[in-house]
Formats: structure tokens, sequence, C-alpha cells
């Protein structure tokens, strides 16, 4: 039943979207990285090529219509600026759009952060997403050119969002930035950003299978989002954003005890705080409402995050003062069993706040139903 509903729901997502058959391609960044490490994922427990090839096509539409300019756009070609030769050798040399429907604000126009949400641009937590689907696809396919442009995606976000702040040099992100990557939209910085940075450049900068010859020097990345990391502060009451601290700390976990970076006192910190998170959220009630009173995307974040947890629990077995926190974030797990069986009720789907995000909905209750092809854990 589970995975007839993970095909179905993957199906649909192709389908509707342009990436099977003959429909105009709509990429949305968030969803497409999700949909990526799903396919990455149904092709690891299948063996079938038809999954891993539906994982390319879809980096190669994400890369040739959100690496461009927009069709209502004065400017062509890529974002980056480079020619079409040299882009199509560095798609994400520029970054990547998020895919929103309206145009991105003028630099003349004032901002309305109401209306900032609908508008196109670039989102850094969205690029570090991208970064980890290249990093699966590299995984599946065994071919380093995903991985290169993951390394030069992480270059150019971290180039482009990462300013100086007062006479001391600290560090800041911003959190949106205009298309082409040349003014900010939403000077402020989001809460974890420089946390799920940090963990895709240590990835990245740690994996040595395609280092030789084609590395780029992220030595600096890692040292500025470090130091906004020592600051950072990470206790959230948004289900998406506690998803995205479990998501982060099983992946710390992995780069602490395997390949032995030394950020054990950040997995300490963020499984704490992670768990005080969860806490609050356990006891405050927020999965009793009705269906058009929640966001699943948002529940479901939480849900996919638990299952890392989940998987990386193996991982710190023999470290009691971790394994006693992770302990106490698994004893939550029926909320993850709890959100999945109710955004897998099909009358749950019957209300418009389903249907305004049905495509990030479905692949992220795909992703929480099946979740090894994004869940995965660095070796």
């Amino acid at each position: 039943m589970k995975d007839n509903l993970v095909l179905k729901l993957m199906r649909d997502f192709a389908e509707s979207t342009g990436l099977a058959g003959t429909g105009e391609p709509r990429r949305y960044l968030w969803t497409d990285a999700f949909a990526v490490c799903n396919f990455v994922g149904l092709y690891g427990e299948s063996r079938d090529d038809q999954y891993l090839q539906l994982a390319c096509r879809l980096v190669e539409q994400v890369h040739h219509v959100l690496g461009r300019h927009r069709g209502d756009d004065v400017r062509e070609g890529w974002i980056s600026g480079l020619s079409e030769e040299e882009g199509e050798r560095h798609p994400t040399a520029g970054g990547l759009r998020i895919g929103k429907n309206r145009p991105e604000r003028k630099a003349t126009e004032p901002l309305d952060m109401q209306l900032e949400w609908e508008r196109d641009g670039q989102y850094y937590h969205y690029l570090v997403k991208w970064i980890h689907a290249l990093y699966r696809v590299a995984e599946a396919t065994g071919e380093g050119r995903y991985w290169r442009w993951a390394y030069e995606l992480a270059a150019a976000a971290h180039n482009a969002f990462c300013y100086e702040v007062g006479r001391e040099g600290t560090k800041r992100m911003y959190w949106k930035m205009s298309i082409d990557l040349g003014r900010p939209l939403v000077p402020s910085m989001g809460q974890h950003d420089p946390l799920e940075g940090l963990v895709g450049y240590l990835e990245l900068q740690t994996e040595g299978r395609w280092q030789s010859g084609n590395a780029l020097d992220l030595d600096g990345a890692v040292a500025d989002t470090s130091a906004m990391c020592e600051e950072g502060s990470w206790r959230t009451e948004d289900p998406l954003g506690i998803g995205g601290l479990l998501d982060a700390a099983s992946r710390l976990a992995s780069l602490v005890f395997d390949r032995g970076v030394e950020r054990r006192s950040l997995l300490r910190q963020v499984l704490t705080e992670a768990r005080v998170s969860l806490n609050a959220f356990d006891r405050s009630g927020a999965l009793a409402g009705s269906p058009d009173e929640r966001l699943a995307f948002r529940e479901l974040g939480l849900a996919i995050g638990l299952e890392g947890i989940r998987l990386a629990r193996s991982r710190v077995e023999h470290a009691p003062d971790l394994l006693s926190v992770i302990d106490d974030l698994l004893a939550h797990q029926t909320l993850a069993e709890q959100i999945e069986s109710f955004w897998s009720e099909p009358t749950h789907h019957e209300n418009p706040t389903w249907e305004e995000h049905r495509e990030i909905n479905s692949v992220m209750l795909a992703t929480s139903l099946a979740p090894a092809g994004y869940s995965y854990h660095v070796k």
C-alpha cells in the first residue's frame, strides 16, 4: 500500500510538471530537490533504470529552466552570464532561480513581504537543498559532473549570500537574493541557513571520490558558516524547521563518526535544541486541527527529519551523551507515523491548503513514506 502510493505520487508529479510526457516543464527548486532524491531512492530499491533516468532528466530540466532567465524577462540566457557553451558546462555557476510565478521585485520597488513570498529570486536554503540532490545523483550514477555542479553551486551561493557586518567583519547571510545574485531582496538571515550551509559544505569538502583536480576552495565558506553557527540559536516552533534541525543533526552525526569531522559540540547543541523544540511542538496539539487549518509540507518536513534521526542512531551508539538525546527524540517517532497517515488519506487532499501546494505536498509525502533517497548518510 505504502509503496504503491509513493509510485503514484511520483508518477503524477512527473506528468503534471512536464518531466514525463510532452508538457512544458514547470520547475520549482525546493520541490524538485526532494523529487530528485525520491527517484534516486526508487532506483536504489528497485534497480530499475527508469527512476535514475527520471532523476537525471529532472536535474537537466532544473538547470535549463531555473539556471536561465525567465521567459518574461528582458534578459536572456544563463543567469550566470556565461556563454551558451560555458553555461552548459557550468549550469550552477550563477545559482538557480526559485521558480516562483511572479517576476522578482525591481530595484525601484519597495519591499512588500507578503508579496515577496510570490516573487522569484534565489533562496539560499533552496540552493542548499539542490546541492544535496546533486550529491545524491553523483552517488547513484558515479558521475563526477554532478558533484562538480554541487561544488560550483556551493561556492556561488556562499560568495553571493554571505557578507561582512561592521568593523570586526562579522559575517551574516541574506535570506533572498535577486536572480542574478546582484542585490539582496530580503536582507534578514534565515535562522538555520548557516547550519544547513555548513553541513552541505562539509559533505562536499570531505568527499574524496571526485576531489582530485576538480575541487574549488570551500575553506572560507566552512570558516564563515562555522563562525555564524557559534552564535546560532536553533530552537523553533515550526515543524518544518524542527525537521531541518533533525536532518542537519543526522548528517552531522555521519560526518563526525564516519569522516572524523570535528563538530561534535555542534552536533550536541543541535540535537539538544531540536529536543526542546520537538517537546514543545508535541505539547502544542498542532496536529489536532482539521486539514484546512494545517500545512502538509511543513508537517511532512518534521516526519522526514525524524526518519533521518532514526537512521543516525547507530552512529552514536558508543557516545552515551548523544545517544540519550537521540532516544529522547525518537520517543516522538509516532508523530511521523501520525503525520504520514493523516496526509495519506485522500479525503484530506480535498481542501484549499493541500491544493495550493499540491506538488510540494505530494513529493514530500512520498519522501516521508520512502525516505531512503533523501535521508542518506555519508560514509
